[in-house]
């Protein structure tokens, strides 16, 4: 079980869920709770469900699988490096953005921040 915060400037308040883990992605997850993450093909090859993930919590991440379209819209709009892609799949060290319509919730509280605007990224320097 976990809880799912999410955060972007289309809510009026940082909205926290409590999710299964049940082979859902983040974005049925926000669907579900009526929070409006931008998408447009859901299938993982456009990008506009760029989020930034943070874990919370003194627990190490889960193991993580980055679809090889993730990969590819990642590496393209320049959210996913060769050193990061190299940590998530030796070291099992999650990367930093992800798509909402490729990540599976997990049984771990991440918080989820979202620009509302398609395939813009959250500025790291908050």
């Amino acid at each position: 079980m976990a809880n799912v915060t999410f955060s972007g400037p289309t809510l009026p308040k940082n909205v926290t869920v409590y999710a299964v883990a049940d082979n859902k992605t983040l974005l049925s997850l926000a669907k579900k709770h009526e929070i409006a993450i931008p998408f447009q093909c859901q299938d993982g090859e456009c990008g506009s469900c760029l989020i930034k993930v943070t874990y919370l919590g003194a627990n190490k991440p889960k193991a993580i699988h980055l679809t090889d379209k993730e990969k590819l819209t990642l590496s393209v709009n320049g959210k996913l490096s060769k050193a990061v892609l190299e940590q998530a799949e030796v070291n099992d060290v999650p990367p930093t953005y992800r798509l909402a319509c490729q990540y599976l919730v997990q049984d771990e509280d991440i918080l989820v921040e979202f620009t509302g605007e398609p395939g813009v990224e959250i500025d790291l320097r908050r």
